[in-house]
């Protein structure tokens, strides 16, 4: 969405980031089907909705922004500055909730939870999944949406070949289910939520 420049939205939470930069073609839609792959990540711990939104909507520059917490929006600079694991979390949450209020109520929020490896789909030669597929859920909040994921990802009993560990050490490693309790703090969702079954 940023191949023609990239548009400041504002942001309700201004703790780290005072905007949140997203491809200028944003303003070529006027509603949003959020369609992220839930799985593991080795930056932010998990990968759904909020990430998907956060990150996935920001034009490059919006990335390194996000990723360094608001200190530079220049990529090339991104590595010398990440070095505040919660202050980027909070920051996705922020841009998140940027998009959403972009939006209003004109967006939808899915993850398809299928190949739960815990490496990112942006890498190259990623882990093999340890999980079975859980299946796919949708919502309006995406808040409750991330945060039913990973009660399912947390309550499956391991057994041979459906091994839940491995994600949720890297969950665990990287404090990633504070994005959702920060998104959660600042309005953009619930962590409350009911699962209706749609195959019954």
């Amino acid at each position: 969405m940023d191949a023609e420049g990239e548009i400041k939205l504002p942001v309700k939470d201004t703790t780290h980031i005072k905007y949140d930069l997203v491809g200028s073609h944003i303003e070529n839609y006027d509603f949003m089907i959020n369609l992220a792959h839930f799985k593991e990540h080795a930056m932010g711990g998990f990968g759904g909705v909020l990430k998907n939104q956060s990150i996935g909507v920001a034009s490059a520059n919006g990335k390194a922004y996000i990723h360094t917490a608001g200190i530079t929006e220049k990529s090339a600079e991104l590595w010398n500055h990440v070095d505040n694991q919660d202050g980027f979390l909070e920051a996705m949450a922020a841009a998140a909730q940027a998009v959403h209020n972009y939006f209003g109520d004109k967006i939808l929020y899915i993850n398809v939870m299928n190949n739960l490896s815990i490496d990112c789909d942006c890498d190259a030669h990623p882990h093999g999944p340890k999980m079975k597929d859980i299946g796919i859920l949708a919502s309006a909040d995406p808040v409750a949406l991330d945060q039913a994921c990973l009660d399912l990802v947390f309550s499956v009993k391991p057994t041979e070949g459906d091994d839940n560990g491995p994600l949720i050490e890297r969950i665990k490693q990287l404090h990633g289910t504070h994005t959702v309790e920060y998104a959660a703090q600042i309005g953009l969702g619930s962590m409350q939520y009911e699962l209706v079954s749609i195959d019954k």
